[in-house]
C-alpha cells in the first residue's frame, strides 16, 4: 500500500516538467517570436493605461483602492466589455495564441508582489495574535465547507452548473474551496493601501488569509485527483507545501541572515545580493507552483523569513515600483480575459447567483467575525477582520478557471462565481472603512486615508 503511494508520488514529481497540453486550441497559422513580442508590448501599454484610468476613477468616484480598479480594468479588457462591443479590436490586441506569454508575466508579477508583502509581515504581531489568527483561519475554512455541503445538493439539480456525473463529494469540496478562498494578493494590496501593513489587524488578516488559501488549493488538488490526475498530485501538494513552509519557518531566517549582514555592512544592496535574492525567489515560486499549490505562496513564505532592516528597505526600493506598476496588472488582465459576465441570463439563474453570493458572505464574513470575537478581539476589530477576509478577488477567478478548464463546473456556474468574486471584493474596502477604518483614523490609530492614497512626490 505504501509502495503504491510512493510510486504515484514519484510519477507526480516526474511529471512536473512535462508538457500538459495546449492552453489554447491549435490555430491554422503560427506566430513567430517577433509576433509575440509585438503583441506583448502593445498589451502592456494597453493594460497600464486601463489600470491607471480605471484605478483613478475608482478612487475618485467610489473611494476604492487602486487594486480594485485594476481588477475591474482586467474585466473591462476581456470579453465582458471590450470584447462585447469591439470584438475585432479585442481579438487583435489579445489574440488567444499570445496568452501564454501574458500568463507567465502575470505569475511573475503577483509572485513578486507577494514576496514583497511577506517581507513587510510583522512576525511579532502574529505571535502575539496567534490564538486569534488560528481561530479566524479555522472558522474561515470550516464554515464555508459546511455551507457548501448545504447548498451543493441543490446546485447539482440545476442542469449545466456542474459537469454531468460529477460525484457530490467532489462538487462539495470544490464549492467549499471557492467559498473559503480569500483574495490573498488583493487582501495584501488593500492592507498596504489602507495603512494596515504594520498593524496587528493587518498581520492577523494576512496570516489567516494565507492559511485559508493554502488549504483551498490543497482541497482543489484533491478534487483534481478525482478527475484523473491521480492521488499523487494531492499528496505532493499537501506534503510538499507543509514541509517546505515548515523548513523555512524553522531554518530560513538563520540561513538567510548573511544576506542581511552584507547589506548592513556595506550600507546598500549590491547587484550581486539582489541577484541572489531574486534567484531564491524564483526557486521558491517554482517549487510551490510545481507541487500544485501556487507560485504566490512560494514568494510570500520566502519573504516572511527574509532579513528585515536595511535589507528589506533596499529590496523594496529596488523592486517594488516595477512589480506594482508594470508586472502586477498583467495578473488582473489575464484573469479578466477569461471572464464572461453575460452568462447569467435568466431570473432563475440570477436568484441562484444571488443565493450563492449571500451564502458566501455569511460563511466568510460572519464566521471570521464570530471567531475573532470568541478569541477576544473587540467588536470593531472583529468586524474589520470579517470585512477583509470576505474579499475574494482574482484568486477566486484563478481557481474557478481551473475548475472550468478541468470540466468540474460549467460556464454558467463559472459566471455566478465570477459575480460573487467581484461583489465581495468591491464591498471589502467600503465595508472595512465603515466598520473600522473611519473611527480608527479619527482616533489617530491609523494615518489619514487621503495621505495614504495620495500620489507620492517625484
Amino acid at each position: 500500500m505504501i509502495s503504491d503511494y510512493l510510486d504515484m508520488l514519484g510519477d507526480a514529481v516526474g511529471d512536473i516538467l512535462n508538457p500538459h497540453g495546449p492552453a489554447v486550441a491549435a490555430a491554422s497559422t503560427s506566430y513567430a517570436p517577433g509576433d509575440f513580442s509585438i503583441h506583448f508590448f502593445l498589451q502592456l501599454a494597453v493594460i497600464l493605461v486601463a489600470c491607471r484610468v480605471v484605478g483613478w476613477l475608482g478612487k475618485t468616484l467610489l473611494g476604492q483602492p487602486q487594486v480594485v480598479g485594476e481588477m475591474i480594468a482586467g474585466v473591462v479588457l476581456g470579453p465582458s466589455l471590450l470584447g462585447l462591443f469591439f470584438p475585432d479590436l479585442q481579438a487583435a490586441i489579445f489574440p488567444k495564441e499570445t496568452r501564454n506569454v501574458l500568463y507567465t508575466g502575470a505569475q511573475l508579477g503577483v509572485g513578486l508582489y507577494m514576496f514583497l508583502v511577506g517581507i513587510t509581515l510583522e512576525i511579532d504581531h502574529f505571535k502575539s495574535k496567534a490564538r486569534s489568527a488560528f481561530g479566524v483561519s479555522l472558522a474561515g475554512i470550516v464554515v464555508p465547507f459546511l455551507v457548501a455541503a448545504a447548498i451543493t445538493p441543490f446546485l447539482l439539480k440545476v442542469p449545466g452548473l456542474f459537469a454531468p456525473g460529477i460525484a457530490p463529494s467532489s462538487a462539495t469540496l470544490f464549492m467549499g474551496a471557492c467559498i473559503a478562498l480569500t483574495a490573498f494578493p488583493m487582501l495584501a494590496r488593500i492592507i498596504n493601501e489602507r495603512g494596515l501593513a504594520r498593524t496587528s489587524l493587518g498581520t492577523l488578516s494576512l496570516t489567516a488569509g494565507a492559511f485559508d488559501d493554502a488549504v483551498s488549493w490543497c482541497v482543489l488538488a484533491v478534487v483534481l485527483a478525482t478527475f484523473g490526475a491521480g492521488p499523487g498530485v494531492a499528496v505532493l501538494a499537501i506534503v510538499g507545501g507543509v514541509g517546505y513552509a515548515a523548513f523555512l519557518m524553522l531554518f530560513g531566517r538563520k540561513l538567510l541572515a548573511p544576506l542581511g549582514r552584507v547589506v548592513e555592512r556595506t550600507g546598500e544592496m549590491s547587484m550581486t545580493v539582489l541577484a541572489i535574492t531574486m534567484t531564491l525567489f524564483c526557486l521558491s515560486a517554482f517549487f510551490m507552483d510545481a507541487i500544485g499549490i501556487h507560485a504566490i505562496f512560494g514568494g510570500f513564505i520566502l519573504g516572511a523569513v527574509m532579513p528585515r532592516g536595511l535589507f528589506a528597505e533596499e529590496l523594496k526600493k529596488k523592486v517594488e515600483p516595477l512589480a506594482v506598476v508594470l508586472l502586477l496588472p498583467m495578473f488582473f488582465t489575464y484573469s479578466g480575459l477569461n471572464t464572461r459576465m453575460d452568462m447569467v441570463n435568466s431570473g432563475e439563474l440570477l436568484l441562484i447567483a444571488l443565493g450563492i453570493l449571500a451564502a458566501s458572505i455569511f460563511a466568510k464574513f460572519g464566521a471570521c467575525y464570530a471567531a475573532a470575537r470568541i478569541a477576544g478581539e473587540d467588536n470593531r476589530t472583529a468586524l474589520g477582520i470579517g470585512a477583509l477576509m470576505n474579499s475574494r478577488g482574482l484568486m477566486e477567478l484563478i481557481i474557478i478557471n481551473i475548475g472550468l478548464q478541468k470540466g468540474i463546473i460549467g460556464p454558467t456556474l463559472f459566471s455566478m462565481l465570477v459575480l460573487m468574486a467581484i461583489v465581495t471584493t468591491v464591498m471589502a474596502s467600503p465595508l472595512f472603512e465603515l466598520v473600522y477604518g473611519k473611527q480608527a483614523r479619527a482616533s489617530g490609530e491609523l494615518d489619514s486615508l487621503d495621505a495614504k492614497l495620495a500620489p507620492k512626490p517625484a
